[in-house]
């Protein structure tokens, strides 16, 4: 940190004070409207065939046709004869069985839309209640329930965070500083992303991404600094002087890691489309903007607060004297240290090559067994077929006109295809009601009737064939159906200039197969910032290279905690794979946060050996002074991660389990064993090529 910009902010804190509140201020009334700029799409991939196939459906005349309804709270005396209103003697009404007080009446129950409300009336008069079984509903379902588990979360993590930040910060006083940071910086974040937003595509899902993250890198920022300046009033430092000398190496240290974390988060823009965009935008805009709160707005509060810091202090704090026993045995016993922290990490990150990703096509999965509308899902499932929730669609584009009889020879000839194709149930196609294709092709080249206009649209030379597979969604199978066709489709439509299939499940498997091949470049990008950011901060190569190997390893244990408990379903997890929507997201911040204790600890260490210590003095001196530190911090930090597990959703479980595994290993396994303990073992090569000066002292018996 610059002495003069530091010195100008303890003489002048009000002003800085002041000049943020009106930051603030100005931001608001921007950050309240962020919603409105944001979108709900964007998992699209923008190079997909799939994605073109499923774009050009909306072009298609589709007919009003009857949903599944999920009916409620009808007496039982009534279900009878609601179901004899329609068809006597048919069961119309499947039963929930984890809920008998549901049930649900799927759309081959109804003739036509008229009969559907009029049924629906019926319902209504007998004091029934009735929910449509669409996509759009579980995603409403979806959205409330993750809104309503970032509130809850909160609520119920309070206490064991205030207890934390007790213990951790010391004193009633310092707890709220992080809270003051976090706010600041999300607040400015969110302007921020909104004035983005209007200029560039950015996803919905950001605004979670913005507070999660300025809270807990607020914390984490304000912990280390605040620390650092009660260290110096403790050691007799007047309160200006405390501020500049913990701006100077917290400051520092702190400057150096969130430019780590911002960086290797704007990496998920190597994602490819509008979601991992709009990701890497809200959190690096929060990480930057945290990082303006805590150099500015933070040292002009500590100044104003002086020794009031420490009003509130808890007697009981982390024990400091066991960090500086756990230090001496890390640093004295390196190969015990070294030896124990693999142990801990080698058998999980064994585990991890076999974990595999992939984001649900059915969307229902989402949510947990419980749910009336994930029930009723499987009820069709099991009554229609496992793939009758989401159809899939060949599309065919044609050089108009579509009047053309060799157009519908070739539509003819996928078709039959189409049926032929293992797993496929059910096919629907112009050419499969009866018509010649001579026939069809004359009414094509008219008034296009009313019946065709969902499976052709003759101005833009597109023709559409529906079909439902014989298995789910989401099972390898569909997926493989979709693989065959997609390749057959050249050979057996020559004359189409350009065929693709379509639908839901298509268009996710899409996001699927780019997330995956991008996941290489997302957390490539995040490593090579870490490494650079490390050798910069520190000076040393070696450290920055075992920095990545040995944070590389907690990525690996951390894959391999997500395989046997997601991908085996223990702990309550119903088994599937880890979402593709947060796996990047999960080893890039855990790169990118690592980065905060990995500085904080590497410089403490060199501090003490530009004093003249040892490095293996060093090291036992750093950890005991940082440890209880770093390891509170990555606490809280789980904390707010594992207050996520309280939602009913899959996917904030497993980000909450990814995130809170991967802090937890990288504070108390890598920063308190491995760190340490590796650095003793290298002496004089442990920061390599940096070197403190003569007077340092690399002790006799120290590794060489």
């Amino acid at each position: 940190m610059k002495t003069g910009w530091i010195a100008w902010l303890v003489r002048h804190p009000w002003t800085v004070i002041i000049g943020w509140l009106f930051l603030v201020g100005l931001a608001l009334p921007s950050a309240m409207q962020v919603s409105r700029h944001l979108t709900a799409n964007g998992l699209d991939n923008p190079q997909s065939q799939a994605v073109w196939a499923t774009n050009q459906l909306a072009d298609f005349s589709h007919p009003p046709s009857p949903v599944s309804l999920v009916v409620s709270h009808v007496p039982n005396r009534q279900i009878p004869i609601l179901t004899r209103s329609l068809r006597p003697g048919a069961q119309i009404l499947y039963p929930l069985t984890r809920d008998p007080g549901y049930r649900v009446a799927l759309s081959r129950s109804f003739t036509s839309v008229a009969a559907e409300h009029a049924w629906e009336i019926r319902v209504r008069a007998v004091g029934g209640t009735i929910q449509p079984l669409t996509d759009e509903a579980i995603g409403q379902v979806v959205t409330q329930d993750s809104t309503k588990t970032l509130a809850l979360s909160g609520i119920v993590a309070a206490p064991v965070f205030l207890i934390l930040l007790l213990a951790v910060f010391g004193s009633l006083a310092a707890v709220g500083l992080p809270f003051i940071i976090a706010l600041a910086g999300s607040e400015l974040a969110l302007a921020a992303v909104s004035v983005i937003a209007r200029y560039i595509p950015l996803s919905v899902f950001l605004t979670d991404v913005v507070s999660f993250l300025a809270l807990g890198v607020g914390i984490d920022y304000a912990l280390f600094i605040s620390t650092r300046f009660r260290t110096e009033l403790a050691e007799g430092k007047s309160v200006p002087e405390a501020v500049v000398r913990a701006m100077q190496h917290a400051g520092r240290s702190v400057f150096y890691s969130g430019l780590a974390v911002g960086i290797a988060v704007l990496g998920l823009s190597l994602g490819g489309n509008p979601y991992w965009r709009g990701l890497a935008v809200g959190g690096a805009v929060a990480i930057f903007a945290v990082l303006l709160a805590t150099h500015s707005l933070l040292p002009a509060i500590m100044t104003v607060m002086g020794r009031k810091i420490h009003w509130g202090t808890v007697k009981h704090r982390f024990n400091t004297g066991f960090w500086h026993g756990w230090g001496r045995w890390a640093s004295h016993y390196p190969w015990r240290a070294v030896g124990v922290g693999l142990l801990l990490l080698a058998p999980l990150a064994y585990f991890g090559p076999a974990m595999t990703m992939g984001s649900p096509a059915n969307t229902a999965a989402m949510l947990p067994p419980s749910n009336v509308l994930r029930q009723a899902v499987t009820v069709e499932q099991r009554v229609n077929g496992a793939g009758s929730i989401a159809p899939l669609a060949v599309v065919l584009q044609f050089r108009p006109p579509l009047s053309r009889p060799a157009i519908w020879q070739s539509v003819a000839r996928v078709t039959q295809k189409l049926r032929q194709e293992q797993d496929v149930a059910t096919v629907s196609s112009l050419t499969g009601n009866g018509l010649s294709l001579p026939m069809i092709a004359r009414m094509t080249a008219k008034e296009t009737p009313t019946a065709f206009r969902a499976f052709e649209n003759p101005a833009h030379g597109m023709v559409v064939i529906y079909l439902t597979a014989a298995s789910g969604p989401d099972s390898p199978q569909t997926s493989a159906l979709i693989a065959r066709i997609t390749r057959g489709l050249p050979a057996w439509a020559p004359l189409a200039e350009r065929a693709a299939v379509g639908g839901s499940v298509a268009y996710q498997n899409s996001f699927n197969q780019l997330t995956a091949g991008r996941l290489p470049w997302m957390i490539g990008s995040a490593v090579f910032v870490a490494f650079l950011v490390l050798a910069w901060a520190t000076g040393s190569w070696v450290q920055a290279f075992l920095g990545v190997l040995l944070d590389g390893l907690v990525a690996l244990a951390t894959a391999g905690v997500l395989n046997l408990v997601v991908q085996h379903g223990a702990w309550g997890f119903q088994p599937a794979p880890v979402d593709s929507a947060i796996t990047p997201l999960i080893f890039v911040l855990l790169f990118g946060l690592s980065m905060d204790y990995e500085v904080i600890l590497l410089h403490r260490i060199q501090e003490h050996l530009k004093w003249g210590h040892s490095i293996r003095h060093a090291a036992w001196l750093g950890m005991a002074g940082t440890g209880a530190m770093i390891t509170g911090a990555g606490m809280i930090m789980a904390t707010a991660f594992l207050s996520l597990v309280i939602s009913p959703l899959e996917i904030m479980k497993t980000l909450a389990l990814g995130l809170a595994v991967a802090v937890i290993l990288d504070t108390w396994v890598v920063r308190s064993l491995l760190v340490p303990g590796a650095s003793v073992l290298l002496g004089r090569l442990a920061y390599w090529p940096w070197r403190p000066g003569p007077e340092t002292k690399w002790a006799a018996g120290d590794p060489v």
